[in-house]
């Protein structure tokens, strides 16, 4: 079997695992003060704040901007449902626009043609670490004076004109989940420049609990959203392999697209766009209308092989069917939704397995 994701794992990690197990200190500890720092000095911001997943670090970035009822936030469809499902938690409205057909990111056009008065914050996704165009949305929000959020849950180690994604926003969340770039099993965090606003993150982080009082008082309803110092441990080890990781991922995707240039039929992703550097989190190439996806997935299943359909509009989710938002009409997402199709990528893939999944693709796709 050839799986669609994989973390990699190599001794460091296990050892700066096996060594919290044996501090005592599982949490709260040393190693999520190191981890934290160490996001903070990979990104140019003040600071970070360790959470348990990236949906969580979404949520509690909405909460602490004071994101509720009667706000708008604006957003893509074609982005994984947490994000979406975070602004509905809050009692906030998600207002989904368009993308770009070549990045697969939320188009600024289409976002600033969503704004209402009671617009208060755009969320931007970095879809698949692929930098979204961030001068022009830094632009867009200051003029409307509406808050933006980044979820660079995908891309870590990205960078939009030379600066890293996730120091444009007002917060922005990571994700470490197994599938991404670095791993902390489960986990995420916020990157924050505002002094305050990191102390308050942490409160909420923390139920609420306020740290300079004592242990068992609260300052205000908060949860637990922590991030145990074993899940720190492994994710600082990860962080500083970074480099090391996205340069196995940029040679897995241009072997990609090499092996896969003879197949003119499908269309591959960039592997460079104009004044962004990627940091590579899934591969995936858009099918021609004819191919039945569905179908072609499960054959390659029985071929060993993994894909998967990234991603289904979130405005065509069964949960959010009786939304308003169902009823929108976003041709661009709704088109490459329908095509896209994930190849198994992850940073140890070698050739051969890559080799293998290209010559099984090119075999089904000349029987459809």
């Amino acid at each position: 079997m050839i799986p669609l994701s994989s973390p990699d794992i190599t001794d460091a990690e296990i050892a700066a695992v096996t060594s919290v197990l044996r501090s005592g200190r599982l949490s709260l500890g040393p190693e999520l003060v190191a981890f934290e720092r160490a996001l903070a000095r990979t990104h140019n911001t003040a600071d970070a704040v360790a959470v348990s997943s990236g949906t969580t670090a979404l949520h509690l970035a909405l909460v602490a901007l004071g994101i509720g009822p009667g706000d708008e936030v604006i957003l893509p469809s074609f982005t994984f449902v947490a994000v979406a499902n975070v602004v509905a938690q809050v009692g906030a409205t998600p207002v989904f626009a368009e993308i770009e057909a070549a990045t697969l990111n939320l188009d600024p056009i289409a976002a600033e043609q969503a704004i209402t008065p009671r617009t208060r914050a755009l969320i931007v996704v970095h879809t698949f670490g692929i930098p979204a165009q961030m001068d022009a949305f830094v632009e867009l929000t200051q003029r409307h004076g509406i808050l933006l959020i980044e979820d660079a849950c995908e891309a870590i180690g990205a960078r939009f004109d030379n600066r890293p994604v996730g120091s444009f926003g007002s917060l922005a969340a990571l994700g470490f989940y197994p599938n991404k770039q670095i791993t902390t099993g489960e986990g995420g965090a916020l990157l924050v420049n505002d002094p305050a606003l990191a102390t308050r993150l942490r409160l909420l982080r923390n139920q609420g609990r306020d740290a300079a009082a004592g242990w068992l008082d609260h300052a205000e309803l908060g949860f637990n959203y922590r991030l145990s110092d074993i899940a720190c441990a492994l994710g600082r080890v990860q962080l500083q392999r970074l480099e090391e990781i996205l340069a196995l991922r940029a040679r897995a995707a241009a072997n990609y697209n090499d092996l896969l240039g003879k197949l003119d039929e499908l269309e591959l992703p960039p592997l460079q766009v104009a004044h962004r550097a990627l940091s590579w989190f899934v591969y995936a190439v858009r099918l021609p209308l004819h191919i039945d996806r569905d179908r072609l997935v499960a054959q390659l299943a029985e071929h060993g092989i993994a894909a998967g359909r990234y991603f289904p509009p979130i405005h065509h989710q069964p949960a959010w069917r009786t939304h308003p938002c169902a009823q929108l009409s976003l041709p661009i997402t709704e088109s490459i939704s329908a095509r896209a199709l994930a190849l198994p990528f992850f940073t140890r893939i070698t050739r051969e397995q890559q080799e293998a999944v290209v010559d099984t693709l090119s075999c089904l796709l000349s029987s459809h």
